[in-house]
């Protein structure tokens, strides 16, 4: 094996010295080594590694310290940290340190004495304390890790308080540690068969030591030390990323009429702070309380709430052995990611319903709703007269899906909505189309019809979930409104006027809408912009108990454009005047907002309503899990758009939606959406 002490050519952009490297450090001729670097004895850098101190520099890596193959070592220009000579380094690596295969340490940074950093993981403007364990894909930025602390594999730490809570570090990590680390140095001396034998009493020792003390065999260092266990890697992974941010573990069980009412029972509460005693104290409760329902809770211990539900097991899993006889009933465990109090199963969709409406299904059947299905044809479909399907009276996930699909093929052709029914309450919860007339039926692989593949499904806000997706010539913003208004219990009225009146603020009241559910509203309103067609119709949001108007925006214009634009002359009154004036109701010509976004804020305004905004990501926005974005202090409306727009700025990538509360009934008077993911 070919070894070398130079350095690699420097890089064009560099103006440092050459690399001081000590006689007995062992540099392969396939690294590179550029800059200003210190590399003390007995240092190993084995093949395809990159240490460049082109940028950032000096570098300093200490006598003894393994760099394995793969390794990136690079610094930015600007920020240092201190070393042990009190000297400033772009990066510090300590004495005996192990930089294992495939890892990138990204000045500033500073790795102690005897540190190992596992496979593929990451170190970014960090110090990581003398004797720490970094298992592998990890990512550690922006913080301090104590001394002797322990970080399990696929851990994220980019704040301080999740590193002050890592676990130590105990005999049986550093024993892999230095096995990992043993095994490198032997390929340095170039006897790999002699030296494999030398180490390999180390490795049965650690076996050993792991089969008397289950408490480390589970961290499985990605396949090196793997641990057989009954629960699905979703579920260990899950307990993994809990553990390492503090959180406790808990579980709950119910049987089946319990999980219907969501009445869980609490099992005895689990005190192990250790992977693998939390996971021998799930399995217990599994076996304790097979052929229930059983979930895993995360909780913070500080804020004393619950930060994670989700279900590992179900009363249809069906125990299995293994090759080793370990049990795998929880394999096929789907994982349910919850938010909130809710959170739904995600496992695989086989059936012709698309990926959304099966979510839909599963998180109502596991609420306790009923499922039902109405469909209509294209003329019914437009004055709302919906006619129930067969009746479903299944409660189980699989039945309720095939129902539907009998649903979706009996009336092909046609739409085809999907009903969530609270059967307390005698209420709908929620409506949404899983098949249009234009959807195509055809077979999959398994024979299972995929005409509503194309079906959308609505997002939920609030407790009422409404359609979000029936073909209308009303603007998206429009439909929103009109959801919105109806779900706090407000009335919906429109009123319209010609050019002349318009002018002089005399509108027409036209025909009242007295319908409560979305559809029937938005037909209703469709029909007063067909018969003022060429004039400006205006939507009305109406309180019945204080008798007021809580919203005037105009949705049609003169030019038969319908949409949501500000009148010049339009200038909506706290009490819902017909009286008013152009003033301060222009829109500026230099937000990047809608106009109708901007008519929206003037109007909140002039009521006196206080704006905030929410925010969510794709997922959260599917389950109607909002972010709040805090509230915007402003009183002027220029004021309060720019600071809109500071925040869809941050919030670039997510759902964005403005929100009005009237601080006198202390509550909401208005949700609008005015960011979508690339739009």
């Amino acid at each position: 094996m070919v070894a070398r002490s130079y350095a690699a050519p420097l890089t064009p952009q560099s103006k440092l010295t050459e690399p001081k490297i000590d006689q007995t450090a062992y540099i392969h001729s396939f690294s590179n080594i550029i800059g200003d670097i210190r590399i003390g004895a007995n240092v190993t850098v084995a093949p395809g590694t990159s240490i460049r101190a082109d940028e950032g520099h000096p570098f300093y890596i200490g006598a003894g310290t393994n760099v394995q193959d793969g390794v990136i070592i690079h610094g930015l220009e600007q920020g240092r940290v201190v070393g042990d000579d009190n000297n400033s380094y772009s990066v510090w690596v300590g004495n005996n340190a192990s930089l294992t295969h495939l890892a990138l340490i990204k000045g500033p940074a500073y790795i102690g004495d005897n540190c190992f950093i596992g496979f593929r993981s990451t170190v970014f403007n960090a110090r990581v304390g003398q004797g720490c364990i970094v298992m592998m894909h990890t990512l550690i930025q922006d913080v301090e890790i104590p001394p002797g602390k322990y970080v399990p594999s696929g851990s994220v730490i980019t704040k301080q308080q999740q590193a002050d809570r890592l676990p130590d570090v105990q005999d049986a990590d550093l024993k892999f540690a230095a096995y990992v680390v043993g095994v490198n140095n032997a390929l340095r001396l170039g006897d790999h068969a002699s030296a494999m034998t030398r180490i390999a009493p180390n490795w049965n020792e650690i076996a050993k030591s792991d089969e008397s003390s289950k408490s480390n065999s589970n961290r499985s260092f990605n396949n090196q030390v793997h641990m057989d266990t009954r629960l699905s890697t979703e579920v260990v992974e899950q307990v993994r990323s809990l553990l390492a941010q503090g959180y406790r573990i808990g579980t709950e069980y119910a049987d089946e009429r319990r999980f219907q009412t969501t009445s869980w029972k609490s099992s005895p509460s689990i005190q192990a702070n250790r992977e693998s005693e939390v996971i021998r104290e799930l399995e217990a409760c599994l076996n304790e309380h097979s052929g229930e329902y059983v979930r895993l809770i995360g909780i913070d211990p500080k804020s004393r709430k619950r930060m994670l539900e989700t279900i590992i097991q179900r009363p249809l899993d069906q125990p299995s052995k293994n090759a080793n006889g370990v049990a795998n009933s929880a394999r096929r465990t789907p994982v349910a990611v919850v938010s909130s109090a809710n959170f739904s199963n995600q496992s695989q969709n086989t059936s012709g319903l698309s990926s959304e409406a099966v979510e839909q299904v599963r998180s109502l059947l596991s609420q306790g709703y009923q499922i039902g299905s109405e469909h209509a044809d294209k003329r019914r479909f437009q004055t709302s007269s919906w006619t129930s399907c067969t009746p479903i009276s299944a409660k189980r996930e699989s039945e309720a899906i095939a129902a539907l699909e009998e649903c979706l093929v009996n009336h092909s052709g046609e739409y085809v909505r999907l009903i969530g029914i609270d059967p307390k309450a005698k209420k709908r919860v929620l409506e949404t189309i899983i098949q249009r007339p234009d959807d195509q039926p055809s077979k999959n692989t398994n024979g299972v019809t995929n005409s509503a593949r194309r079906a959308t499904v609505a997002a939920a806000s609030s407790a009422n979930f409404s359609n979000q997706s029936q073909s209308t010539s009303l603007s998206s913003e429009t439909v929103e409104q009109v959801r919105s208004l109806l779900s706090q219990g407000y009335q919906i009225g429109s009123e319209h006027a010609d050019k002349r009146r318009f002018q002089t603020s005399s509108w027409t009241t036209c025909t009242p809408i007295s319908a409560k559910r979305e559809s029937e509203a938005i037909a209703a309103l469709e029909e007063c912009l067909a018969n003022h067609s060429g004039e400006y119709v205006r939507l009305i949001g109406i309180d019945p108990k204080a008798k007021k108007r809580v919203l005037e925006t105009i949705i049609q214009r003169p030019d038969g454009k319908v949409t949501q634009t500000p009148s010049k002359s339009f200038s909506p009154s706290a009490s819902g005047s017909s009286s008013g004036s152009s003033k301060g109701s222009s829109s500026s010509s230099s937000t990047r907002l809608k106009p109708e976004v901007v008519d929206q804020i003037r109007a909140v305004l002039a009521q006196g309503c206080q704006i905030s905004t929410e925010y969510a990501d794709e997922r959260r926005f599917k389950i109607g899990s909002w972010n709040s974005g805090g509230a915007i202090q402003a009183s002027g409306e220029s004021q309060v758009i720019a600071a809109l727009e500071a925040i869809l700025d941050e919030h670039a990538g997510s759902y964005v939606r403005l929100v009005a509360v009237d601080p006198k009934v202390k509550r909401r008077v208005l949700e609008l959406i005015i960011q979508r993911p690339g739009k």
